[in-house]
């Protein structure tokens, strides 16, 4: 297929001359260069302004090489692909180029539309492109824009605020004073978007603190009382002053929840609190809140206390008292629970051998691990407690009788009912010896072992109080189930067998004026924190201190640490039992599936 171009010239008198040239080509130019097959003598043109490609289906691609734009049928483009079938018009600056098609060939119609009294070629480039006498002077059209500026951006959204003022919903449109705004609210609070003055109350009133409590009310409350607040932050230094002054004149009183939860930073979610935030308070505040306890802080890899974590100081109870206690102290807290994790983490002791033999059942490896009796909460964050029935009971039995080919075994937690069904076994009519409950702990655990211990328990002689009793105290003593794992208060008076059990308390939560997760420490082995693998004692606290943390957490602008980490990761502003806020955000993003370790329990 052929390019043929159609000049189309008119002379003084109104004539039209018309030159025809064919180009067997692919591709033809067009600018004001003459090397050009579409000569365009307009200094509005490029010299090189663009290209016209054929393609295989039969469309040509008109495209600038230039990067000037030409139309299309009047609208402004850089590339088109035209069907010469259809046909188009192609305007570069003075001339119009019609597209078309002439006996299976492409045709294109050049002819110059723009009326000039003086020809392009003898114009100078300055005056051509300007449009001096076409506007108004300087200072009427500096006064118009000013004008116009503060109809649009003033007058205008007064205007639209004063129209909508108390509509909580205002109609899907376009509102002028929202060019004030300088972003998307965040998605905390995405549901007054259409609701500005939830939230702005006043015309050119800053957010108060009151209209934020309005829906925080429950949620929000003063980090300490506003009096030490202030003290301890310290007042304006040097040029601070003057911010400060300018802040009072309009209203902006220091430590305003705006200071810290700022909007309008866009759509996503709202933007956590800088570092700076807590250490203008917490940096060398003892030398201004002189009565306080608590230690300087301003960055976790270069000035941080020790972790003090709650413990417990007494077992048992609703609420068991607690004290804060320095790891530097390196504090220990019993529970009411005896139990070893050196030999239950053991990889060659008794305990391994055992765990390999059961692993077929419960799933064990070469040798019990955390996982085997630590279950993660639902959220991940910590860890539910320790249950005789749900983790104990795999390896530890308390079969004492079988009937029928089912299993009895006695009542955990509750000693009054070992006692009585210890009482009411002997009260059997059934022929039986005395069983024996001292060694029962000792023995290989295990569904095997579950119906040894009964059949070795299932021969009975006639009741004898003397033989209850001392069931019960050898279950009670040394060696027996109860007692290597509880702490047993005695009986109330001599040859009475009325031994109790201790209080027992799990502690969850050790650190309740920060937060830990331990689902954002999954790919850590729980022995790099914890040294459970070396604990001979029960009441070792297996914390890791602030060295441990460090080895991966540093301040929010140590760039070199794995994790720079700020205040805000670990400590929540307002003090509740809540997470801090970036731990909630990251806990709203977690997987509804079932945790890993969970789903291998």
């Amino acid at each position: 297929m052929t390019f043929i171009v159609r000049q189309i010239a008119t002379t003084a008198d109104g004539r039209e001359i018309v030159r025809s040239n064919p180009f067997d080509s692919d591709q033809i130019g067009i600018g004001r260069s003459t090397e050009n097959a579409i000569h365009l003598p307009d200094l509005a043109v490029n010299p090189d302004h663009a290209t016209i490609s054929k393609r295989e289906d039969g469309h040509i691609v008109v495209e600038s090489t230039s990067g000037q734009n030409f139309t299309l049928d009047g609208k402004q483009r850089v590339s088109v692909t035209i069907d010469p079938a259809d046909g188009a018009e192609l305007g570069f600056g003075g001339h119009v180029i019609v597209v078309g098609e002439e006996e299976g060939q492409i045709l294109f119609t050049v002819k110059r539309v723009e009326a000039l009294s003086d020809s392009a070629e003898d114009r100078s480039e300055s005056t051509l492109y300007t449009l001096e006498g076409l506007l108004p002077g300087k200072r009427m059209s500096a006064w118009g824009f000013v004008a116009l500026v503060l109809a649009a951006f003033l007058i205008w959204p007064i205007y639209t605020w004063a129209t909508y003022r108390g509509v909580e919903e205002r109609p899907d449109q376009f509102h002028a004073d929202t060019m004030w705004s300088s972003g998307a609210l965040s998605q905390a609070h995405h549901s007054l978007e259409g609701d500005c003055q939830a939230c702005h109350v006043d015309a050119f009133v800053t957010v108060t603190d009151k209209t934020c409590l309005t829906c925080h009310e429950d949620d929000a409350h003063d980090h300490a009382k506003p009096n030490r607040l202030l003290t301890a932050r310290g007042g304006p230094e040097g040029f601070e002053k003057i911010g400060a002054a300018f802040a009072s004149a309009f209203n902006k009183p220091p430590g305003r929840c705006v200071e810290c939860h700022t909007e309008h930073e866009g759509a996503g979610a709202m933007e956590p609190t800088a570092q700076k935030f807590c250490a203008d308070c917490h940096e060398g505040m003892d030398g201004r809140l002189t009565d306080t306890k608590l230690e300087n802080a301003s960055d976790f890899g270069l000035e941080h206390p020790q972790f003090r974590p709650a413990v417990l100081q007494k077992p048992g109870g609703k609420n068991p008292p607690r004290k804060r206690i320095s790891l530097d102290e390196k504090p220990t807290e019993y529970n009411g629970l005896k139990f070893p994790h050196d030999m239950h983490l053991s990889k060659t002791g008794g305990v391994a051998q055992m765990g390999r033999r059961l692993s077929a059942k419960y799933d064990f490896g070469p040798s019990l691990v955390c996982k085997d009796c630590h279950t993660p909460d639902p959220k991940g964050v910590r860890f539910e407690p320790v249950d005789m029935q749900e983790d104990c009971s795999m390896c530890h039995s308390l079969a004492f009788d079988e009937i029928g080919g089912t299993i009895r075994t006695l009542r955990h937690g509750e000693p009054d009912m070992v006692r009585a069904d210890l009482r009411a076994y002997y009260r059997s009519t059934r022929p039986t010896r005395p069983i024996n409950l001292g060694g029962m702990k000792r023995r290989r655990p295990g569904g095997n072992n579950d119906v040894r211990v009964a059949s070795d328990y299932a021969r009975a002689v006639q009741f004898r109080p003397s033989r209850a009793n001392l069931a019960i105290s050898e279950v009670f003593s040394r060696g027996g189930a109860c007692f290597d794992c509880h702490g047993v208060t005695p009986p109330t008076a001599r040859g009475r067998v009325d031994f109790g059990i201790k209080p027992v308390t799990q502690t969850d939560r050790y650190m309740h004026k920060g937060w830990f997760s331990h689902e954002a420490h999954n790919d850590e082995d729980c022995t790099s924190c914890h040294t459970a693998d070396t604990s001979k004692d029960a009441r070792d606290l297996l914390l890791p201190g602030i060295k441990t943390c460090r080895e991966c957490h540093g301040g929010e602008f140590q760039a070199t640490s794995d994790v720079p980490s700020t205040c805000a990761m670990c400590h929540d502003y307002h003090a509740d039992e809540g997470a801090p806020w970036l731990m909630k955000e990251q806990q709203k993003d977690k997987r509804k599936k079932p945790d890993k370790k969970i789903a291998q329990r």
